[in-house]
């Protein structure tokens, strides 16, 4: 048996089943009503809640508020310095398709009656990125969210936890919370979106040569559910610190 889990060590160290080394510092900007930098292995993302006292137009006077998300990745996030999208006058669609993906998974833990007629934008900038930085954004947007809420008497607007984890699929085997290295040549890549109720928010997976098969889809859900009770354990553990 110690022979066959050495040979499933990873570049890093890791086993299959671990989550690199995370870490959330929360207060990290003094004017953001909450905020979070989460450190997963070599991905950084800093995340900030803003709370303001108005709606999208269409949720004018309905009683109801607002969650959204913005995403972005600075210049040297990665090996090659990458153009500002605001240079280019327009929002590449992985960062529209991520920011949604955060937006969704916010609301989806958030009683936007409570709330009332208020917005809270959750921005997400990547500092590095190494893999993973969707569901870094989701994990980390989560707390920063909760700790703007927690912050100023809100709490009761929280619903629920929501977090994220990828798995996938090498030369047969399953693993946890893929690194950059790992995720560029998976055969299948996949991330987990989910509450801490066992609730998903959303599944996106794609197998990127040979399909895959529903015993598969089944051992990486169940890994994916190891890593988020972690995680959920994690963000918890970063919020405790918050007062009123």
């Amino acid at each position: 048996m110690t022979i066959g889990a050495q040979s499933l060590k990873r570049a890093d160290g890791r086993l299959p089943g671990d989550l690199r080394p995370i870490s959330m510092t929360l207060g990290v900007q003094k004017w953001a009503e909450g905020s979070c930098l989460i450190k997963l292995g070599g991905t950084e993302v800093l995340c900030a809640a803003t709370i303001e006292d108005k709606t999208p137009p269409h949720l004018r006077g309905k009683g109801t508020g607002w969650v959204t998300a913005e995403y972005s990745m600075l210049p040297r996030a990665t090996s090659e310095r990458s153009i500002r999208e605001a240079t280019k006058g327009k929002l590449g669609g992985r960062t529209y398709e991520i920011q949604r993906l955060v937006g969704r998974s916010l609301r989806g833990v958030v009683d936007m009656a409570k709330l009332g007629e208020r917005t809270i934008t959750v921005d997400c900038d990547v500092i590095n990125a190494d893999g993973g930085t969707r569901t870094a954004s989701v994990t980390g947007g989560w707390v920063a969210l909760a700790a703007a809420l927690t912050t100023y008497g809100m709490e009761r607007c929280l619903v629920g936890r929501v977090a994220a984890v990828s798995v996938g699929l090498l030369s047969g085997v399953t693993y946890l919370d893929l690194d950059y290295s790992e995720d560029s040549k998976a055969d299948v890549d996949f991330n987990v979106v989910a509450t801490d109720a066992g609730r998903y928010v959303e599944l996106q997976g794609t197998a990127e040569g040979k399909p895959f098969e529903r015993a598969d889809l089944d051992r990486m859900l169940d890994l994916a559910a190891g890593g988020l009770e972690r995680l959920f354990a994690a963000q918890a553990e970063a919020l405790a610190s918050v007062k009123r």
